[in-house]
């Protein structure tokens, strides 16, 4: 839980780090909670076959929206942390414009192990 709390509130922090565990686990948990999310504001009526999002002026698409906007934010800023951990560069999150081969090189980037020695030395949960 203290990762999800920490996914939210450290959404402007850049120049930390976050353990696998940190990542991971508001990533799963920000599916779930979008999904529920759509379905109890009934936004998810106003996705196509395509998953392509057809704003609608109603209060329920309005709240899904704004929570896709801030979860948006969030997950760049925690992908730059995740980098990070493994000493690289958040530039490295330019490399999903690669059709398929960038996505697949990032999501193994995100599975790699911490390091010890990086230039980033604070971890997301000591970070102001």
């Amino acid at each position: 839980m203290q990762s999800v709390t920490e996914y939210f509130t450290k959404m402007f922090v850049f120049n930390a780090r976050a353990t696998r565990k940190q990542f991971w686990i508001p990533y799963f948990a920000t599916i779930v909670i979008s999904a529920l999310l759509a379905w109890a504001t009934g936004a998810y009526k106003y996705f196509d076959a395509n998953y392509v999002f057809h704003y609608q002026l109603t209060t329920g698409a309005t709240i899904w929206l704004i929570y896709a906007i801030i979860v948006w934010i969030a997950n760049f800023t925690m992908r730059a942390r995740r980098l990070h951990d493994t000493n690289r560069s958040n530039w490295w999150i330019l490399i999903a414009i690669v059709p398929l081969i960038g996505q697949i090189w990032l999501f193994v980037l995100f599975l790699l192990p911490s390091k010890a020695d990086t230039r980033w030395p604070v971890n997301q949960s000591d970070a102001h």
